[in-house]
């Protein structure tokens, strides 16, 4: 593990905090699917990370207002993410990240729970944890955070040091959720609760689903709807003009429904952005 920055400062710490800040897709193939999200979303690429090549990937990362969508495909055979490709039948979601003020509360607490750390992450001013997935269930789960994160427009280092330059919000605001499927959503949403430290109740609104609430989102949990097993199915965007979301997707032969667009085996729901 590299040895993780010092962030010892004079400076009146930052008040906890815990946020969805990216989700991760993963595809056989990059460019398709980046290709596809740019062109729907109106969303254009501001980094693609090398520190991936490590692991036998290569990636790219898309604003959402001030959350982000990552694609990631694999380089060479044998990868975690290749792996994961065959078990969950093709393209669809890998990865639920948030953010945090800092890491050592987080690693205090998982080990308490017995949650194994899968991936200790550090590099300059970014440290994260990806927790073991045979611990969290439904999905890979990453807490990162980034030196002098904690304002949304700042750094934020998995997305590379410009990313605000290449943020476009025609037709999307933001990301307000991620939707996670389960043969057993209500067990899946105590595991994520007791792992997050946020309560885990029933969806007054949708029978047989869960949410969890995090600072800027929320996760739900729903009974699983296809043969794809436990994972990440949807993603909530805040949608400024989801007629032009849609018609886009239409043009690309993409599957379109009354709640949003599918792509990326990932389905994609569109809710009206209120506020700016």
């Amino acid at each position: 593990m590299t040895t993780a920055p010092n962030t010892t400062s004079t400076a009146t710490a930052p008040s906890p905090y815990l946020r969805l800040r990216q989700l991760c897709l993963v595809a056989r193939e990059l460019a398709p699917v980046e290709e596809d999200l740019c062109a729907v979303f109106g969303v254009r690429v501001c980094h693609r990370d090398p520190e991936v090549g490590q692991f036998g990937l290569h990636n790219a990362l898309m604003p959402f207002g001030t959350s982000f969508v990552e694609v990631v495909a694999p380089l060479a055979p044998n990868t975690a993410a290749g792996r994961y490709l065959e078990r969950r039948r093709g393209d669809g979601g890998y990865m639920v990240i948030l953010d945090s003020e800092s890491l050592p509360r987080w690693r205090t607490h998982v080990a308490q729970i017995g949650v194994r750390i899968a991936a200790p992450l550090a590099l300059g001013d970014y440290e994260g944890m990806q927790l073991h997935p045979r611990d969290t269930g439904g999905a890979l789960l990453e807490i990162n955070t980034t030196l002098n994160g904690a304002d949304l427009q700042g750094p934020y280092w998995p997305a590379g040091p410009h990313w605000r330059d290449a943020v476009s919000q025609t037709r999307v605001r933001g990301i307000s959720g991620a939707v996670l499927q389960a043969d057993d959503p209500a067990a899946l949403a105590e595991r994520w609760g007791r792992i997050l430290q946020r309560p885990a109740p029933r969806d007054p609104a949708q029978a047989g689903t869960w949410q969890l609430k995090v600072d800027n989102a929320t996760l739900r949990f729903v009974p699983q709807r296809d043969d794809r097993g436990e994972g990440l199915r949807g993603i909530v965007v805040d949608a400024r003009e989801p007629e032009a979301i849609r018609a886009a997707a239409k043009d690309r032969g993409l599957e379109v429904d009354a709640e949003g667009v599918h792509l990326g085996g990932v389905h994609f729901i569109l809710r009206a952005a209120t506020t700016d």
